[in-house]
């Protein structure tokens, strides 16, 4: 690695994040490590310039309070403490360090280098890959997302036609999503890309399926099955890659803090697939993430899509699906989506989405009388997905989005807007 690195030894404080994006934000690289890692394991580490001790009111495992080895003040490399008392650090906080205290750490003690940027990033993750994977190949599930798009385009630069991508078009993606994944990566960086449109599989057997979480199962257990066909008729092939990014390794818990939620990015590959992973991006925040795609060259539409859950529209058309009201969600998300971009919400707003509940209500089309399904339009704003505020949508704007969607989607009568905050509900509706 090039870049200089500041290491924070987590001791149960809840803000390890908030420094390390301080830090990176200073330009300087910075790493969550269990506060029991020994001085062997950091002294591997590439270019330690400094360590930070973060502990707070949650600074016990298992009842007792936790320590560093103190070996670790002998490695030579300036200890900062924020609650954790002890004589042998440079300096002790009581609360978390301003800008100022941590640009004198970093830059004046630390001696660091603000050279963490996304350009050393790549060409570091470049060598790295190269160095791992030699001459074999990397297989890796390409849904279209933010994470997968930017692993693919980072495997292209540093193995070309090593990498093979999968991208299984399950029948629930957004309007002209798997057109657009062929377009980029086939025909514009021209990726060894397997398509496979498992659209009638899928919707198959989904059918009369009304509970959220059996839908989910079904459509991760499909893909799987799905993705492993594939895998099986390759030859040579001995890594997988994967989006695994930083929050996903903090949120599955270090030995300190308590596990958030464990996440398996492939959706749990069954073993006897036998890969090597391969995670470039394990180390970017998400806000990283996009910058890495940009800096990589990735259209913007790719790098600053909207979040969108896995199960893709299977959770937002409601209850059991029907292709009368997937059809329905699909393009009234696309007018959302266009209307939302030419009034410059699409970088205002997290996350903004359309959903068809499975119950119709009357209106009058043609001048007679209709039974037809609604639209509920939901747009939230949140820092950390834990919870939400609504963005009170310009009327001007919402007119429009609900006229468009009345004219130009069929089935559909009404058009409503959520104005729930999380909680007391969540951000999807299933």
């Amino acid at each position: 690695m090039k870049q200089d690195m500041i290491v924070i030894l987590d001791l149960g404080s809840t803000e390890n994040t908030v420094v390390a994006r301080e830090i990176r934000r200073l330009g300087v690289y910075s790493e969550i490590h269990p506060h029991d890692i020994t001085p062997e394991e950091l002294k591997a580490l590439d270019n330690v310039k400094g360590i930070i001790l973060n502990g707070g009111e949650n600074r016990v495992v298992d009842g007792k309070p936790v320590e560093v080895d103190s070996n670790i003040y002998e490695l030579g490399c300036p200890v900062m403490s924020i609650d954790h008392p002890t004589a042998k650090c440079e300096q002790q906080l009581s609360q978390l360090p301003d800008e100022k205290t941590l640009r004198q750490f970093v830059f004046d003690q630390c001696k660091a280098e603000p050279n963490w940027n996304m350009k050393n990033f790549i060409e570091d993750q470049v060598e790295l890959v190269r160095r791992q994977v030699g001459d074999r190949k990397v297989l890796l599930a390409l849904s279209g997302g933010v994470d997968s798009s930017v692993v693919a385009a980072l495997l292209l630069k540093a193995i070309g036609r090593q990498l093979v991508c999968v991208h299984v078009n399950h029948g629930l993606m957004r309007k002209n999503e798997s057109e657009s994944v062929v377009e980029v990566f086939r025909n514009q960086l021209n990726a060894n890309l397997i398509y496979v449109d498992a659209t009638e599989r899928f919707l198959g057997k989904l059918e009369n399926v009304a509970d959220p979480e059996e839908k989910r199962k079904i459509i991760g257990g499909e893909f799987i099955r799905v993705f492993e066909e594939e895998a099986r008729k390759l030859e040579g092939v001995d890594f997988l890659g994967q989006g695994t990014i930083y929050p996903d390794i903090i949120e599955s818990g270090t030995k300190t803090a308590k596990m958030v939620k464990s996440h398996h990015n492939v959706g749990g590959l069954p073993e006897d697939l036998k890969f090597e992973l391969v995670e470039p991006l394990k180390q970017l925040f998400k806000d990283e993430v996009r910058a890495c795609g940009v800096e990589l060259g990735l259209p913007a539409n790719m790098v600053y899509r909207q979040p969108f859950p896995g199960p893709g529209l299977g959770v937002r058309c409601l209850g059991a699906i029907t292709r009368e009201r997937l059809e329905a969600v699909r393009e009234s998300d696309a007018i959302l989506r266009e209307e939302f971009e030419k009034a410059g919400l699409d970088k205002k707003v997290w996350q903004y989405f359309t959903v068809v509940p499975d119950f119709k209500s009357v209106g009058v089309k043609n001048n007679a009388r209709c039974f037809e399904y609604m639209v509920i339009l939901r747009a939230i704003n949140t820092i950390d997905a834990m919870s939400a505020t609504i963005e009170l949508v310009d009327y001007q704007v919402l007119q429009k989005i609900t006229d468009r969607i009345l004219k130009e989607v069929e089935h559909v009568n009404r058009v409503c807007f959520d104005l729930s905050p999380k909680p007391p509900a969540t951000i999807e509706f299933e």
